[in-house]
């Protein structure tokens, strides 16, 4: 994969999420300004992602599919298979600052336009 060939962005970091337990949830936060592209290298996962207005759910088990997430939306993972990994694959560096972290602050985020 190439950063702003196959990947809508320049490619800044890339993580792992692993040995997530079978049916266990990650994540709950959105980013303020970072890009990210899930793909399932292993197993199988559900993204659920919410705009504020609108949640939708995306299944992830093919390593040859990905899922761009844009900033500003709030994103959960779920329903985890035994043994999946989740790469991510991010526009920015790690700023712990550059999160939100609680839902209704996205929320109030998201409906002042900030």
């Amino acid at each position: 994969m190439e950063g702003e060939k196959h990947i809508p962005f320049p490619i800044q970091r890339i993580f792992y999420l692993y040995d997530v337990p079978g049916g266990a949830t990650r994540a709950g936060h959105a980013l303020k300004s970072c890009h990210q592209f899930l793909i399932a290298i292993s197993g199988a996962f559900d993204v659920v992602l919410d705009d504020g207005h609108e949640k939708k759910r995306y299944h992830l088990n093919r390593s040859y599919y990905g899922l761009h997430i844009p900033p500003r939306i709030w994103r959960e993972i779920d329903n985890f298979s035994s043994g999946s990994v989740c790469l991510v694959l991010a526009s920015e560096g790690y700023q712990e600052g550059a999160y939100y972290r609680e839902y209704e602050e996205f929320l109030q985020a998201i409906r002042s336009g900030i």
